[in-house]
């Protein structure tokens, strides 16, 4: 009796929270949140419930804790040396300015979120229903330091901040729908081809710009335009939101 004891005691010592979560997240990965079960997490582990229920209460905290697991290795990226330019010096970021931790912590959220289908849900679950979790706080801290950086006067850090985080989770999540919806079997080009042909031939005046764009749309990069739109909120917050010389 007390050799099995021991041997339990060692299983679930073994058996860590860190464990449980990346077990989670391969189930999320492999059969969304529908698939993470607490019968299918036991089979995964070799184990039994009783030891899963010693480190997480019930779903709902596992959840919690995958989110939040994911999104802090998210956020671990740093950014890379900027590529040589023929600009003048004074004129390209380094990789330690605030707008290049900016844009690496936007890149390292829209690849986590195309990497795990189920993140985006998750994160606006989180935001909308536990703002005080770790999740929230943690995004935010993290683009907020560098806007905090930027210069950005204290009055106007919090909408900057907030405008970036918004954007970033909206259009990574719009991104990993895209691809969700298209599934594997579908080729983008194919699919971006079959747009544009469809939006060159909508009514001239009613859609003229629809229209006009129509091959940039069949030719984009989502990564680039990505980043494009962080450009973009970037250069507003500094003619709105920098204190004027």
């Amino acid at each position: 009796m007390a050799t099995r004891t021991r041997r339990s005691q060692r299983r679930t010592e073994a058996l860590s929270r860190e464990r449980i979560v990346k077990a989670a997240v391969e189930l999320l990965d492999a059969a969304g949140e529908g698939g993470l079960t607490f019968r299918a997490l036991t089979e995964r582990l070799a184990t039994g419930p009783g030891a899963i229920y010693w480190h997480v209460a019930n779903k709902s905290e596992l959840l919690d804790a995958v989110t939040d697991a994911v999104v802090a290795a998210a956020l671990t990226i740093e950014p890379a040396e900027p590529a040589e330019s023929a600009e003048p010096a004074e004129s390209v970021e380094s990789a330690d300015s605030p707008q290049e931790k900016i844009r690496a912590v936007a890149l390292g959220l829209f690849d986590a979120i195309d990497e795990h289908p189920w993140l985006a849900a998750q994160l606006t679950a989180q935001l909308s229903r536990s703002p005080w979790g770790p999740v929230t706080p943690r995004i935010l801290e993290s683009v907020g330091r560098q806007v905090r950086a930027l210069g950005v006067s204290e009055g106007s850090q919090f909408t900057a901040a907030s405008a970036l985080v918004h954007y970033i989770l909206g259009a990574a999540g719009q991104n990993a729908a895209n691809g969700r919806d298209l599934g594997s079997d579908v080729d983008r080009g194919e699919f971006l081809d079959a747009a544009s042909k469809a939006w060159q031939e909508l009514d001239p005046d009613d859609y003229p710009f629809t229209r006009a764009v129509a091959e940039q749309m069949r030719e984009h990069d989502d990564r680039e335009q990505f980043l494009a739109g962080i450009d973009l909120i970037l250069t507003g917050i500094t003619a709105l939101h920098l204190p004027r010389g």
